[in-house]
């Protein structure tokens, strides 16, 4: 495909509304790590399974080929500023922001909307991403408003 029609099937596929997450996870230096990522989507009830993917461009592709856990933080309404700081490469990321240890040291950020605490149990090739899945270990969950992401920018519900 041309770059054109690359930049237009992102736009297309930007019509999809989604909601936002950050993916955090511990390096082999038990350091906290996170990724703004909104290819995240329920997989099953039972056995409790989430998916999402990281790009092999990404800077944290070799930690998710690597570790066995990973934390999916859904962001609420309010928290567009840590969206925007777990998108861009500084490295002092949760010096930025409030959060805290879940299972196995798992870094959870400090209130969000829903927090889901996963073991991997796959990953698949998907083209230019990895595609993980994840097994629910423990989750949390407010009633809160999703920060979402459609056209290429935040909106909220109306």
């Amino acid at each position: 495909m041309t770059d054109e029609k690359i930049r237009d099937l992102r736009n297309a596929l930007g019509n999809f509304a989604t909601g936002i997450t950050v993916i955090t996870a511990l390096d082999e230096s038990n350091e906290p790590k996170g990724m703004t990522a909104n290819s995240f989507s329920s997989v099953s009830l039972e056995p409790p399974l989430v998916s999402w993917c990281v790009g092999r461009e990404s800077r944290l592709y070799d930690l998710f080929q690597t570790t066995t856990h990973f934390a999916v933080n859904i962001l609420h309404s309010g928290q567009q500023s840590v969206s925007q700081l777990f998108a861009n490469p500084d490295e002092n990321k949760f010096e930025q922001t409030p959060w805290h240890k879940g299972i196995n040291g798992l870094p959870l950020l400090d209130d969000c909307h829903c927090q889901l605490q996963c073991e991997i149990v796959h990953r698949y090739s998907g083209g230019d991403h990895c595609i993980l899945i994840g097994r629910i270990l423990d989750f949390t969950s407010q009633p809160m408003d999703p920060l979402i992401f459609h056209g290429g920018k935040y909106q909220e519900l109306k």
